[in-house]
């Protein structure tokens, strides 16, 4: 219910709060979990992107636009593992990789902000934007870390797959993939606009999706240990512990 009250009822008081006090520009930021969502946090997301769509289209352009973004995870954020292989280097243990062959995107903060700044400038009502991502194996991503604080040989110890845990990341369904806009570093989805005709919905089919598969993290560019290295080294916090200094995501 707090994923309900907040992703969902708190999502649409905001978005009627901008409506009527004319707010030019709200960008909605989502997340990979609302694609093929598999538990509540998921599935309170993708409605929240439902909620927005849904809003979008009763508001008048010229006063109000309202659309998203989705991203995946954004490295050594809150709740990144990478400063949880840190952590475990420093302490002497062994780093925990549920799957080695598990993918996920990568995305600096940076890159991240740039998203937002993209929608916030070039979306219509009812878009969502969606950066392209390289990703990595966790594996990839373990040995590039190693590799970074000198320490190329430390070990590894996989503990298998967690309780809802996926083996990789879609940032669009293969459905949005069908209609979907290349804007060259970014994707744009389109709202779906369909009305009330149920022709549209159960007796008329789009020959696209069949020939369309969804944009996911073993799907997209991969990146190698070498390409994770130069990746990582973006993050000032990565650049603070290859200097050797004990440097936390926070500073």
């Amino acid at each position: 219910m707090e994923a309900v009250k907040t992703n969902v009822f708190g999502t649409e008081n905001v978005l009627e709060a901008a409506i009527q006090n004319h707010v030019r520009r709200v960008v909605c930021l989502s997340t990979d979990k609302a694609v093929y969502p598999i538990n509540a946090m998921g599935i309170s997301k993708a409605m929240m992107e439902k909620v927005m769509v849904a809003k979008s289209r009763n508001v008048d352009d010229s006063k109000t636009v309202i659309c998203g973004t989705r991203y995946g995870n954004v490295m050594a954020s809150r709740g990144s593992v990478i400063p949880l292989f840190i952590e475990q280097i420093r302490a002497g243990k062994a780093l925990t990789l549920t799957d080695p062959n598990m993918t996920r995107f990568m995305m600096t903060l940076a890159d991240a902000v740039d998203l937002v700044l993209y929608a916030f400038e070039h979306g219509n009502n009812g878009d969502i934007f969606v950066q392209k991502a390289p990703a990595a194996t966790v594996e990839t991503l373990a040995r590039a870390l190693t590799h970074l604080v000198g320490k190329p040989d430390h070990p590894i110890n996989v503990i298998g797959t967690r309780h809802g845990e996926k083996l990789y990341e879609a940032l669009l369904s293969r459905e949005e993939m069908a209609s979907a806009e290349d804007m060259g570093d970014y994707f744009r989805i389109p709202p779906d606009l369909r009305d009330l005709n149920y022709a549209k919905f159960v007796e008329q089919g789009e020959t696209k999706i069949s020939r369309s598969e969804d944009y996911n993290s073993h799907n997209t560019e991969r990146l190698d240990v070498e390409g994770m290295q130069r990746l990582l080294l973006k993050l000032d916090f990565m650049r603070a512990i290859q200097r050797g200094e004990h440097a936390t995501p926070e500073e």
